[in-house]
């Protein structure tokens, strides 16, 4: 289709032209050369060393470096995360970094940070730790203070003076040691520390159980949560001090505040050194809360610093792995001078990928130029259509259901106007498809924007289909011009209505009483249908008929492009064995009732459709009677029912015993053949058409073609019978408009309140998005993809190919992990 000609080229209706070529490339311009191939991206390469592992090619070596790069930025990407530090989005071409360069810069960058953070985390335990022993110091010194000024008050209460020194300073459990013998004095000591708050009641129940209760244990609530020294998260705590006796009962305790995670401090009961140790670990602080923001500062000034060189250096680690990735497949020549390199390119891409050598070969001050190379093969080439922003989501389209084979006719090009077509037959109201185009006019004026920003899955999905919601919603509007809708309401947009009543009475009495007073209604359905009773059965009759009206013509149009793929091919047996008698059959049946469709719209006979398709079958030679629609109809129902009997054996016996002499005469003469040499291999390729010396298996071919003649015989009429889902998802999308605007719009307004005006309003809105513009938009997509795959495409379409995939740094996504 490319050939030359006045005519310009049709690029989407046949994938470009392909070829497989050669590459030798000198060792010391390799590496620039794979790189300008990546930057042209229009070149598939083959691997040439799949039997080997990766660890035994080339390049293991440099992609090795290039992965513990990678993790070094994806330690910085952590990093910058958790400090909230974004990469720069800006392109920092600030001058070419080379890859040894980055290297040294990377690990030198690294180690900085691990240092960096080792620090810090070092300085954040000692604040902690710090932080925590002042709040000991505090709250302990509290109770020992209250303590004393409590025992001070009981003794003026009761007038005792105490001949001891420090009576003051005596234990708390001084009662006790008063009733006691004086001679074996009790020593009291005790530990301090703080538990987590969760825990505090469990670790006061198990320190009284453990000693019998011989402990006294006073606890005191922080009122803000205290960074832990040991995970660095902020914990609710609590501040406890134990008093006991005995070395036992310590031993006891500390073991017990170890299982627990309480950490333990040390506390004096003398005043003075209270305060001044109080002092001492609050200029502590002091000094290491300086330190440690002189720390982050760094840390974060590091960060930023490599946040603004990020992007830069990603890209650049991801070009030299898919770089060094892509050497990998070449193969080395056994002078280990220069590497070998076979893909496929399109026939357009020759003089640009030539010159890409020649450019990479004078870059690289190499003294050998590279060589490129067509070679001849049997295997079947990639298929490659050149989109664009446009085509692309409907090319994407066709290739859900199958790649196409090479060169073979490609249903995308009329997907771009069939698939919204049909989609508009099922949704048609103008009101709902301005809508759907103000939704996707934002996304297309604002493409720019979303292209660069990571959208969700199913936002992605949307911008990326922008343009196929483009044309439905333009199609909606067509089609609901035709049908009269907006919002389910009828407008007389072009004109009057042709029918008018014949006296006053017959205003309000529906059809009753309508004649017709002027022309017929310039465009659409006249507007006087709306709500009358016969309307379903109007408009039912209308749409079913429409329905089959198209669904023939595209089933025709499948057809015919599965002549055109014959024709390119050189295959007669399909066209004269496939073809003509495919297009036969459907159009004895079907084609013959779209036909009785249109004449009675256009003569406005009363003749029943149905009784004619079915009485053609049972009773051929029965006179029609009333069901006549035109002269020498009975003889033509007899012609073509005998065309269509004639057209199934035609389908089925004639190719198989055809591809059979065309077997046996393709291989009259040659038993001999030639021997491949040690250096020419027999080439064992994935994708290689069939050899020319395989058997013949003519039971297989048979059974073959008696399912495809049972599948078309069976699938024209069930086929035709899926289309009529544009008549039940037109009727159901226009009757749930009709219900949504009289049940809830109609009704609201009905009862003069404003509140039940505004709930309605909101009631309906709701609905019109949620249902109409949203499920219905989905469940009408699916049914138009169904009737494209596998009514449309099954009739010309293999879709057996494989996607050309060149070596692209274009397609290197910001979101693949390095």
């Amino acid at each position: 289709m490319r050939d030359g000609g006045c005519c310009p080229t049709m690029d989407l209706f046949r994938s470009e032209p392909m070829q497989l070529a050669q590459l030798i490339i000198p060792t010391e311009s390799a590496h620039r050369t794979i790189s300008y191939l990546g930057d042209l991206g229009l070149f598939q390469f083959k691997d040439l060393n799949a039997e080997k592992s990766p660890f035994q090619r080339t390049y293991a070596a440099q992609i090795k470096r290039c992965g513990e790069m990678a993790r070094k930025l994806r330690f910085f990407k952590e990093q910058m995360a958790k400090a909230g530090v974004s990469p720069s989005t800006r392109s920092t071409r600030d001058g070419e970094v080379g890859l040894d360069s980055l290297e040294v810069k990377l690990a030198d960058l690294e180690a900085d940070l691990l240092e960096i953070n080792a620090n810090n985390d070092k300085l954040q335990h000692s604040y902690s730790e710090l932080l925590e022993y002042k709040l000991v110091l505090e709250k302990a010194g509290e109770f020992f203070s209250s303590a004393q000024n409590s025992a001070a008050s009981q003794q003026r209460e009761l007038g005792v003076q105490s001949n001891m020194e420090g009576s003051i300073d005596s234990p708390l459990l001084m009662e006790n040691e008063m009733t006691a013998d004086l001679s074996k004095p009790i020593k009291l000591g005790f530990i301090s520390g703080l538990v987590s708050r969760e825990k505090s009641m469990s670790f006061e129940r198990i320190l009284f159980r453990a000693t019998r209760g011989n402990v006294f244990l006073k606890q005191a609530m922080i009122e803000h949560p205290v960074p832990d020294p040991l995970s660095g998260e902020k914990v609710d705590k609590n501040v406890f001090l134990v008093f006991y006796s005995g070395e036992r009962a310590k031993s006891k305790i500390l073991k017990i505040c170890d299982a627990f995670g309480a950490n333990r401090y040390p506390f004096t009961d003398d005043l003075s050194k209270q305060f001044q140790m109080i002092s001492e670990v609050s200029g502590r602080l002091s000094e290491l809360k300086t330190t440690i923001d002189v720390g982050l500062l760094h840390r974060s000034t590091q960060l930023q610093t490599i946040g603004y060189h990020y992007e830069q250096w990603s890209l650049l680690v991801k070009k030299e792995k898919s770089i060094y990735h892509t050497l990998n497949m070449l193969s080395v020549d056994v002078t280990k001078k220069c590497l070998i390199a076979e893909g496929w390119c399109p026939v357009f891409a020759t003089n640009q990928i030539q010159i890409t050598l020649q450019r990479a070969t004078k870059d690289s001050n190499s003294q050998v130029e590279a060589i490129f190379q067509v070679l001849q093969t049997k295997e079947s080439p990639p298929t490659f259509f050149r989109t664009n922003k446009f085509t692309s989501a409907f090319q994407e389209i066709v290739d859900a259901y199958g790649v196409a084979k090479y060169r073979e006719a490609n249903p995308g090009v009329y997907t771009i106007v069939t698939f919204p077509f049909l989609f508009a037959v099922m949704f048609g109201d103008w009101g709902h498809g301005i809508c759907l185009l103000l939704a996707t006019l934002y996304f297309i004026i604002r493409e720019k924007k979303f292209s660069s920003q990571k959208l969700g899955d199913i936002m992605e999905m949307t911008f990326g289909g922008r343009y196929v919601i483009m044309m439905m919603s333009l199609f909606s509007i067509y089609t609901g011009l035709i049908y009269n809708e907006f919002f389910s309401v009828p407008f007389e947009l072009f004109g009057p209505s042709a029918y008018g009543c014949r006296d006053p009475s017959c205003r309000d009495a529906g059809t009753i009483g309508l004649i017709k007073v002027r022309g017929t209604y310039t465009f659409g359905v006249d507007p006087i249908w709306h709500g009358t009773r016969s309307e379903l059965p109007f408009l039912n009759s209308l749409k079913m008929k429409m329905s089959i009206l198209l669904g023939v013509a595209q089933m025709n149009l499948g057809i015919i492009l599965s002549y055109y793929n014959a024709k390119y091919f050189g295959n007669d047996i399909n066209i004269r064995h496939q073809f003509i008698p495919q297009m036969i059959f459907l159009n004895s049946l079907f084609g013959y009732l779209s036909l009785l469709i249109i004449v009675k719209w256009c003569t406005g006979s009363q003749a029943d459709l149905y009784h004619v398709m079915i009485y053609m079958f049972l009773s051929p030679t029965d006179d029609l009677g009333d069901n006549q629609l035109f002269v020498g109809q009975k003889l033509l129902q007899l012609v073509l029912l005998l065309l269509a009997l004639v057209a199934v054996p035609w389908m089925l016996f004639p190719k198989p015993f055809l591809l059979k002499k065309q077997h046996k005469e393709r291989h009259q003469g040659q038993s001999y053949s030639l021997l491949h040499t040690v250096d020419e291999p027999a080439e064992t390729e994935p994708h290689r058409m069939p050899h020319d010396h395989e058997e013949f298996d003519f039971s297989e071919v048979f059974v073959h073609q008696l399912i495809h003649t049972i599948e078309f015989v069976l699938g024209s009429v069930s086929n035709t019978a899926s289309y009529l889902r544009l008549w039940a998802l037109s009727l159901a999308h226009s009757e749930l408009s009709s219900v949504f605007y009289d049940k809830v719009l109609l009704l609201a307004w009905g009862f003069n309140n404003t509140v039940v005006l505004v709930i309605g309003i909101f009631v309906f809105i709701c609905a019109t998005v949620g249902v109409l513009l949203i499920m219905e938009t989905l469940s009408a997509f699916l049914h138009a993809l169904r009737l494209h795959w596998v009514e449309f495409q099954n009739k010309f379409y293999e879709g057996d190919g494989y996607k050309f995939c060149p070596y692209s740094f274009a397609l290197i996504s910001d979101e693949d992990e390095i």
